[in-house]
């Protein structure tokens, strides 16, 4: 228990000094973790490095990552990169003779939308008019999501949530998280009301909560089918990015879609 509440205050705190920063120093560092991510993937469904279409699927990860390259070179849109390596995927069952199954594209296929496009919503989120309010508002209300159902659910949780993928969570635990999440956008907006208003709030809070509770229970169901109990181990006692990040991966793109974000 120490040593995982030291590694996450020491990498929260990190990953807040940067999110401060911005740029390509968050930028970058997300494309970082994507490519981690990735791989924690790549490898939990046992698919070789060494392959060529697994090798483009990364380069089409960090590309979907970065909505803006360096240099002023213009990245190509999501849709673009998504048919893009669609093709090539799709193209390397016919090269290779079926070696390559349209089962292993399928797959890198599914992980390079569910974490390229993931962590670009996360970067673009931060190139918003006031991005790091913004950022910082949805990253507060998931991780006051994960505090409070953690919480109230050891506490008071009597009723299993989905015992099935994920014996510990309560229903007591998720409604705690919902309602600890929303209060924490309540505070952001009676900070900013210019920026923020109470029933956009609410609706960030609640999205967040609802959404990060499923992203967890995504990854939980998907580490249940490959018999894993974490996706990595670069975090002591917290496993891998995937592990940290399954919350983040399903509530940016979510809160990003609905315009749930800035005005």
């Amino acid at each position: 228990m120490g040593q995982r509440l030291v590694t996450g205050v020491v990498a929260g705190a990190g990953f807040i000094a940067v999110l401060a920063l911005g740029g390509w120093y968050y930028s970058g560092l997300l494309a970082v973790l994507a490519l981690i991510g990735y791989d924690e993937y790549v490898r939990m469904n046992g698919q070789s490095r060494r392959r060529w279409d697994v090798r483009a699927a990364y380069a089409a990860v960090a590309l979907m990552a970065l909505p803006r390259l360096p240099f002023g070179w213009q990245a190509p849109s999501v849709d673009a990169l998504a048919w893009l390596i669609l093709f090539v995927l799709l193209a390397a069952t016919v090269v290779s003779k079926n070696r390559i199954h349209l089962e292993h594209a399928s797959l890198l296929f599914l992980g390079v939308l569910y974490i390229g496009f993931g962590f670009r919503a996360m970067a673009e989120a931060r190139e918003l008019p006031h991005g790091f309010f913004w950022s910082l508002l949805a990253f507060a209300c998931i991780w006051a999501s994960d505090v409070g159902a953690y919480t109230v659910g050891r506490y008071f949780g009597r009723r299993k949530l989905w015992p099935a993928i994920s014996p510990n969570k309560t229903i007591e635990g998720a409604v705690g998280g919902l309602v600890i999440a929303v209060a924490t956008a309540v505070v952001f907006a009676a900070c900013r009301p210019a920026w923020l208003g109470y029933g956009q709030a609410v609706a960030v809070g609640a999205v967040a909560a609802v959404a990060g509770q499923l992203g967890d229970l995504i990854q939980s169901a998907y580490k249940r089918l490959r018999g894993v109990k974490d996706s990595g181990a670069i975090f002591p006692g917290h496993g891998g990015v995937l592990d940290r990040t399954d919350s983040w991966l399903i509530v940016f793109p979510l809160i990003q879609l609905l315009g749930l974000l800035a005005h």
